[in-house]
């Protein structure tokens, strides 16, 4: 679809009302004077209930990693800022199609902006090691974060409640800090539920966040185990989210 297609059919409209924002009303919006000292914040959260393709997540990503450049005076704190900023946007978007560009958009922009700032001013190359996993965690978020479902039922198109990560930072610990990553229904957002509720997960939950993996080829499938426990992530880097590690607990 290009930049100002405002529908993709009159049947998508006739069906799901469906009609795609212009980038320079995004723009206009984003600009408001209320929005700034939040797009200004890193961790401010931002969710888009009606995410489309990405046109504000994206637009807030670029403005949030620009922040991110601004305040951070190495590469190790720049690849933290970019990934503290990118774990704040949240999509639910009804269509299957559209969530799937959705995913594609928000890897592309992070990837691009993030890549184009390490190596013009951290002098880093695109086969650094750091780089390729910086990105591989943008893309673990990034796939928990934007959701297939219906935000007014609250329900994917199984009828599953919408599942989305906190990614908690924890306080620094001999000069390292860690996310931990919790669970939440949406239901227990909305509802303001306790978040002991949902750090333990069962295994299906843990592969429907894979759901995109096909769509690249450097991710590897998880493989289904024939027990299921439950489990909880570990404490990591925000750098090596992307290994997904994970331990058994209620045994």
């Amino acid at each position: 679809m290009t930049e100002e297609q405002l529908i993709k059919s009159k049947k998508r409209v006739q069906q799901h009302g469906e009609v795609f924002t212009p980038k320079k009303i995004v723009n206009l919006m984003l600009d408001q004077e209320e929005l700034q000292e939040n797009l200004r914040d890193l961790s401010s959260t931002f969710l888009e209930p009606s995410a489309g393709e990405g046109a504000f997540l994206t637009e807030i990503l670029r403005r949030k990693l620009k922040i991110a450049r601004q305040i951070s005076a190495s590469r190790d704190k720049y690849d933290e800022n970019a990934l503290i900023a990118l774990s704040s946007l949240y999509g639910i978007e009804l269509l299957e199609d559209n969530v799937e560009l959705l995913v594609m958009n928000m890897i592309i922009t992070f990837s691009n902006e993030y890549t184009r700032v390490a190596m013009a001013e951290f002098t880093a190359n695109a086969d650094d090691v750091v780089i390729r996993h910086v990105i591989d965690s943008a893309k673990t978020i990034i796939r928990a974060n934007m959701v297939q479902g219906n935000a007014l039922t609250r329900l994917n198109d199984r009828g599953e409640s919408l599942l989305f990560s906190e990614w908690q930072l924890l306080p620094i610990k001999r000069g390292v800090r860690k996310v931990q990553r919790i669970l939440y229904t949406f239901d227990t957002i909305l509802d303001q539920g306790d978040a002991d509720v949902t750090v333990q997960i069962e295994q299906p939950a843990y592969e429907a966040i894979d759901l995109f993996a096909d769509l690249f080829e450097d991710d590897e499938p998880k493989q289904r185990e024939a027990e299921t426990p439950l489990v909880k992530y570990v404490p990591v880097k925000l750098t090596e989210v992307y290994k997904e590690l994970v331990e058994a607990v209620g045994e």
